[in-house]
């Protein structure tokens, strides 16, 4: 982690975060919205100091894509279901071993995928005597590497998400295809598209566990587009914290 740059500090994150907020707002402006998306600050391979500093700047959720490192930052800083003054949100692909821990750490999960991990989750929410939000997450690329339910899939998954009580729900998360040119923000905005047109052709007034108020979609290098599509909930990662050390 790369705790000893000066690019997690907190002057370093504001600047970042005031360009980030200011490219946001015109997004909005050129889409016509009147609400910004939540900011979810993906903060995988960052040290809990670029947490602390962000989280002093007014960011409130935070994502993980390892089920591990999301335990251990929760037990040093709570999320908000236990009591915690910030917002856990597991982003990446969870194995069905590992969902033990988005039950007893997480505030939301992000990429339910399949029935199978939906019933652990469940199951193990019971445990926990809680509920999980849960974003469902679509393959709107068509490249098989990719995570994610199939878009004709995605409905008949949201009617058997009414047998799980334990999970609620609230909406889609996607990623679209890598932008490396200009040309390529058609291609982006088409499989946007897709995803808001799951998201807002999907009858959830009599699934109970379904509340379609989320659509999550936009990383730093296609925010702006995916706000301009409807987003409701970017996440942000290197361009806020900057660039990771993987080693």
């Amino acid at each position: 982690m790369p705790e000893t740059t000066d690019q997690i500090s907190r002057e370093a994150i504001a600047a970042r975060l005031e360009d980030i907020r200011e490219r946001v707002a015109q997004a909005c402006e050129r889409a016509g919205r009147d609400s910004p998306p939540t900011i979810v600050a993906v903060s995988k391979t960052f040290p809990m100091r670029a947490i602390a500093n962000a989280r002093d700047l007014g960011l409130e959720h935070f994502g993980e894509n390892r089920a591990r490192q999301l335990r251990d930052k929760a037990r040093e800083r709570p999320g908000a279901f236990k009591g915690g003054d910030l917002v856990w949100h597991m982003v990446g692909h969870l194995q069905t071993n590992k969902a033990k821990f988005i039950a007893r750490y997480a505030d939301w999960f992000d990429a339910l995928d399949s029935t199978h991990l939906a019933e652990e989750l469940n199951t193990r929410a019971g445990y926990n005597d809680r509920t999980i939000p849960c974003l469902v997450q679509v393959n709107i690329t068509g490249q098989e590497q990719k995570y994610g339910l199939p878009p004709e899939r995605v409905h008949d998954f949201l009617d058997q998400c009414a047998d799980y009580e334990r999970l609620n729900i609230r909406g889609l998360m996607a990623m679209a295809s890598y932008i490396e040119a200009p040309e390529d923000e058609g291609q982006v905005r088409e499989e946007f598209r897709l995803a808001r047109t799951l998201f807002e052709t999907y009858d959830a007034a009599s699934n109970p566990q379904v509340q379609m108020e989320e659509l999550s979609l936009g990383m730093s290098n296609d925010f702006e587009i995916a706000i301009e599509e409807g987003s409701t909930m970017v996440r942000l990662g290197s361009g806020l914290f900057g660039p990771r050390d993987y080693d």
